[in-house]
């Protein structure tokens, strides 16, 4: 009876959506670098990856382009939204915060550390 071989594969689908099979590493933190014009032994160092890894997922991506580049540019519009959301939902808090009396002990220390040039 002859033995089957499975080869698992590098690429996979999961809760975050494509990944590197046994790592949190998706392949849009990839699509950044490769936006960047990161060589791909970059890539490969940065994230800890094999030779045999980085080949996979970047043949990965170049024969599914389209469709990664797709979910790609979806990310980024919701992390774009996202920080936006935050930034203006904070504005009045850090606006209120920036606007508090610093109470008599905290100004003692702050000025002992800008006499040590430490604080600005």
């Amino acid at each position: 009876m002859p033995m089957e071989t499975y080869i698992q594969p590098t690429v996979v689908r999961n809760n975050r959506g494509l990944s590197i099979q046994g790592t949190r590493i998706t392949l849009y933190q990839i699509m950044d670098y490769l936006k960047e014009g990161a060589p791909h032994n970059i890539i490969r160092d940065d994230f800890s990856l094999t030779v045999k890894q980085t080949d996979e997922i970047l043949s990965y991506i170049q024969d599914n382009y389209n469709e990664i580049e797709s979910e790609y540019n979806r990310i980024v519009d919701k992390s774009e939204e996202e920080r936006k959301y935050w930034t203006d939902r904070n504005k009045k808090r850090f606006e209120k915060i920036g606007k508090l009396q610093m109470k008599s002990e905290y100004e003692l220390i702050k000025s002992k550390l800008k006499s040590r040039n430490t604080f600005k």
